[in-house]
């Protein structure tokens, strides 16, 4: 997952709303969006068993950026995308997650996690100190740290806010953005260690890099204060493929910690 826009906490209607592009191999097997046997809906990571964004009916929902530091990428890294999935099948807060993660960050390559629970969402990287709770509005991420003012985020973030002014509610409607390829320009390529023709080709919002790399699903995420939860993934590649799952999260009382 490579590009996330989401407004948390700040509608009337809505606790959160998220898009998010997964930029992969393209021969990198997956399955769609679907429901797990640990009863959480995500799309599946076929080589690893990992997942990028999930959502369990309990009121527990995560996703997962790289942070790119292509130099230092080691092949010897776990899997970032048990990240995900260990927090949608655990029984810990956000906080409390974040901190047993934050205690083997070194085994990882760079990753930005968001993971959230009732009221609460946090944000932790293994390339920064410290466990961030996210406030409330709006806000995107790539990757580098959440916000950071790279070109893609920076017009994410544009297109999400005019997008709610028009006060849209169709969740088809919401995978329309992040579709834009316009490339940034040359002065704002951000230096993360990919050669410049590279730096350049992924620097769009919809990525397509020659036949081997580029955005392979797009996934909305809407989710109300009522608790109903639709999720819609448009999978790109290898053809055009979607699928939506509806259902509403369990009540919980609220945890002591």
């Amino acid at each position: 997952m490579c590009l996330i826009v989401f407004n948390w906490m700040d509608h009337p209607d809505y606790k959160l709303m998220l898009v998010a592009n997964r930029d992969e191999y393209y021969k990198r097997p997956s399955t769609p969006l679907h429901k797990w046997d640990e009863g959480f809906f995500a799309g599946k990571d076929l080589k690893e068993g990992g997942t990028w964004l999930g959502f369990h009916p309990s009121g527990r929902f995560a996703a997962l950026t790289n942070f790119r530091d292509y130099k230092n990428e080691r092949d010897t890294a776990r899997s970032r995308g048990e990240l995900v999935r260990g927090f949608l099948d655990a029984d810990l807060s956000p906080i409390e997650y974040l901190q047993k993660i934050e205690s083997k960050k070194h085994l990882y390559n760079g990753f930005n996690l968001i993971v959230a629970e009732r009221d609460t969402m946090c944000v932790f990287s293994n390339y920064k100190e410290g466990i961030d709770t996210v406030e409330a509005g709006l806000h995107a991420i790539s990757n580098s740290f959440l916000d950071t003012p790279w070109p893609k985020v920076i017009s994410a973030k544009a297109d999400f806010r005019r997008f709610l002014l028009q006060n849209h509610r169709d969740v088809d409607s919401y995978l329309g953005l992040l579709q834009s390829k316009t490339l940034a320009p040359d002065a704002l390529l951000p230096e993360t260690g990919l050669p410049f023709h590279l730096e350049k080709a992924v620097s769009s919002q919809f990525i397509h890099v020659d036949d081997y790399y580029g955005t392979v699903n797009t996934t909305v995420v809407l989710w109300k204060h009522d608790g109903e939860v639709i999720m819609k993934e448009r999978k790109w590649v290898p053809e055009l493929e979607e699928s939506m799952v509806a259902f509403a999260v369990k009540d919980q009382c609220p945890r002591n910690s």
